[in-house]
């Protein structure tokens, strides 16, 4: 019987399996049929309790503290910004520091996707991200807040039901683990990650 590699050896190997990851996610991507809808939102990854805000140092050169609207509280850690298909693959994901807006990735975020409509929430706001997006050639919805002129005609349900369905992938993706880490380092967190992601589209 073989003597299995020693742990650390072991996380050493696994932070350079990153880049095949990726590779195998995007070439699955390459071989997938893909509406011309996709999905985009954002989830929050906090790397310590609420109470450690102030003292946490981990990640600290790009971590920060931000604020979850949705749960009403401060977190310190990362974002992460993902557009998925209608059926729920992940095309493509950003990770930032908490306090990133999602509209600021937005733009970037969309960059290279093959769907030319995307629905995303309320959080992104402003004409500006609706212009950038059909200026790169994409057709931006959002429901408008229910006070806002227009609401009633302009919150199509049905466009607010295939919305929510990046939630499921959210739900899904958490149970693989991807609200929680336990590296220490930059390299073994993408590969853990991308591990996650290509999972989930597997």
């Amino acid at each position: 019987m073989e003597p299995m590699l020693e742990y650390s050896r072991l996380l050493r190997r696994r932070k350079r399996l990153a880049p095949y990851f990726q590779l195998i996610r995007q070439g699955l991507l390459t071989q997938t049929s893909i509406s011309t809808m996709a999905i985009m939102d954002s989830f929050p990854l906090p790397l310590c309790q609420p109470i450690r805000n102030g003292r946490a140092k981990i990640f600290s050169e790009v971590a920060n503290i931000g604020y979850n609207a949705t749960k009403k509280v401060y977190l310190y850690g990362f974002k992460i910004h993902m557009v998925v298909s209608v059926t729920g693959l992940i095309l493509k994901y950003e990770v930032t520091p908490a306090s990133v807006n999602d509209a600021k990735v937005a733009p970037e975020l969309i960059s290279g996707c093959p769907c030319s409509q995307v629905l995303a929430d309320a959080g992104y706001i402003g004409k500006k991200i609706v212009q950038e997006f059909r200026e790169m050639g994409y057709q931006l919805w959002k429901p408008f807040r229910s006070n806002m002129k227009g609401a009633k005609r302009h919150n199509n349900s049905l466009l607010n039901q295939i919305r929510r369905r990046i939630e499921t992938c959210f739900s899904q993706l958490k149970l693989y683990g991807s609200e929680e880490t336990h590296n220490r380092s930059l390299e073994g967190f993408q590969a853990d990650f991308e591990s996650i992601v290509t999972l989930y589209n597997l």
